[in-house]
């Protein structure tokens, strides 16, 4: 081994570790210790420990953005990786004109979210709206308590569906034609060979995006904004809007980094969960 390698090896990733240490392991270790003080962004810093994870546990508050993130998430994350499956077992036919479908379908996906949340925020308009205008009726999509968060859910689905069935397509393409063959010939259905083939095989797959989704549900925020602002009634107060309202409306930074790191918490316990569920489940070799 040439002694010199280890040091061009560093040299080569330093660009890298110099970016993820300072948009990634600085800003958690600055919320973390932020979210021990008491600041309004504008007066002096006053230390108070863990006052402000004590106020938030007693607060309803984050009880209540925790719930509506984990509905988002239970509603958004499952039926996007279905219909995202389901998706690119039809693109990967390669039938024809599924390039123009791959294209329109993943441009949602690569739109600001922001901007799409504007856009849909008028079509869920209980008067003008182009939804209401087409089915007719008057349905409060975004006002009220019951349909707000299902919407908002909607909007997400349809935004992630053309990004994983990219993915999934991609994995589904790895998978040898003679696997199927010999599904065939031993008399396996369409349905027989999706559950106990075509699925394990894709498991790879489905735990990178099942962690990505997760992660990205958990800290949506800007599409949400756009359509509700968390309300009505807080009903779509995600994590991330709390945090925002915390730093931004009350001017308490600390309770905002407190939550920023509560969430930080959970999601690398959720992820671990998730790699520990999947580790055993994984199989790479599809010879």
């Amino acid at each position: 081994m040439n002694a010199r390698r280890p040091l061009l090896g560093w040299l080569l990733i330093a660009p890298s570790l110099i970016g993820v240490t300072a948009f990634l392991i600085l800003p958690v270790l600055l919320a973390f210790v932020v979210s021990l003080f008491r600041w309004d962004l504008l007066g002096t810093r006053d230390f108070i420990g863990l006052d402000n994870y004590a106020s938030l546990l007693a607060d309803g508050a984050l009880l209540n953005s925790l719930i509506v993130t984990a509905l988002f998430t239970l509603i958004s994350v499952p039926v996007s990786l279905a219909l995202g499956l389901a998706l690119a077992s039809q693109l990967v036919r390669a039938l024809p004109g599924s390039a123009i479908v791959r294209v329109i379908v993943v441009i949602p996906w690569v739109c600001a979210p922001l901007a799409l949340g504007v856009v849909w925020k008028w079509i869920f308009q209980p008067s003008v709206g182009a939804l209401n205008q087409i089915l007719g009726v008057r349905i409060e999509w975004l006002t009220d308590p019951s349909l707000a968060l299902p919407a908002v859910a909607f909007v997400a689905i349809w935004q992630n569906v053309g990004y994983i069935s990219l993915f999934f397509q991609a994995g589904l393409s790895r998978i040898p034609g003679s696997i199927y063959e010999a599904a065939r010939i031993d008399g396996a259905g369409p349905w027989r060979t999706m559950r106990y083939m075509t699925i394990p095989l894709l498991r790879p797959t489905t735990f990178f995006l099942a962690v990505t989704q997760v992660v990205a549900s958990f800290q949506v925020f800007d599409m949400v904004f756009a359509l509700t602002g968390g309300g009505p009634q807080h009903r779509t107060e995600v994590i991330a809007s709390l945090v925002y309202h915390e730093a931004f409306t009350s001017s308490s930074l600390g309770r905002a980094s407190a939550v920023a790191v509560i969430l930080f918490v959970l999601l690398v316990i959720i992820t671990l969960i998730q790699q520990r569920y999947f580790a055993r489940r994984i199989t790479y070799d599809m010879s």
